[in-house]
Order: structure tokens, then sequence, then C-alpha cells
């Protein structure tokens, strides 16, 4: 299951939600979305009745979810899809997910590591590499940096800046 939404508080009376989207695709949230809410042990299947973008939340009423109260007993959910039904990913896009695990090498072919996670930060996307260190080595997701990323391998090659691994 993919995270795809975090409820965060009901929105008016009419059983709309306000969700922080988790996800770079929140126009995945259309009426008919079929969607799994889960809270601690909790889970139930929801199917979106109608989504509107609402500053940088979406706003959602679920069918079934008709009032403040009824919203209000989702708010700290998350909203999961399965991974098959996942936005096919444009070209140069990738999922954190689908990477970890991915084998990172140097441009001779001499592995560096394994992909941890795929993190977008505000100075843009980070991956994590386990190259054996206590620590994940964080490495600009980024050309001239990598080079090639292989789906069907899973593989990237990098060319990491001298000293990045010794930080």
């Amino acid at each position: 299951m993919l995270l795809v939404g975090i409820v965060r508080r009901p929105h008016g009376t009419a059983g709309e939600v306000s969700v922080e989207p988790a996800t770079d695709f929140p126009e995945r949230f259309v009426a008919g979305l079929d969607l799994v809410w889960r809270r601690n042990e909790s889970e139930r299947s929801l199917t979106i009745d109608s989504a509107r973008l609402h500053g940088s939340r979406v706003l959602i009423h679920f069918r079934g979810v008709d009032d403040a109260e009824s919203a209000g007993e989702l708010s700290g959910g998350d909203l999961l899809v399965r991974e098959e039904d996942a936005v096919a990913t444009p070209e140069g896009f990738y999922y954190s997910h689908e990477i970890e695990g991915w084998r990172c090498e140097d441009p001779h072919g001499r592995l560096v590591g394994r992909a941890s996670t795929l993190e977008q930060t505000p100075g843009g996307p980070m991956l994590f590499v386990d190259s054996g260190r206590e620590e994940p080595v964080a490495v600009p997701f980024t050309h001239p940096i990598v080079l090639s990323v292989d789906r069907a391998a899973r593989r990237i090659v990098l060319d990491l800046p001298e000293g990045l691994l010794d930080l």
C-alpha cells in the first residue's frame, strides 16, 4: 500500500475532509477512486464522491460520510492505494519505495551501496545510500551526479564528488 494523503480535519458540516496530499500527483484524487483509510489498528475502504483543490490541500467528500461528526472520525488517518494503482510515473520520475534496495554504483561498476530512500528536500531531491556506514549518505539526486537510472536492472550510476562518502 502507498500513502497518498493524510486526513487532517473536517471541512464544513456536510462530511467533507481536508486532506494533506502525500503524493506528487494530487490530481489523482477524483470521484470514484477507491482508497483505504488507516489509523493505528483501524482500517476501512472509502470511495471518493468528490474532490477539489483548496490551497495546498484537497477537500474530499467520501461516499457515506455525510456529516461533520463522521468526517471527524477520519481525522489523523492515512489514505492509501494499492501499489498497482499508483500513478504511472513520467519519464525521469521515481518513487522512493520503488528505488529502495537498488544497487548504487560508480561509473566503473563498483558498488557504492544500496538506495534506502529518495526524499524531496528544500534543496531538491536527495537520495540516501546505505554504504555500510552508520548513517546513510545523502546524495543529491540530480545530474551530473546521477549519470543513469536503470529500472529494469534496478541500478543507479553515480558520479560522486570526491570525499562525499567521507562526510
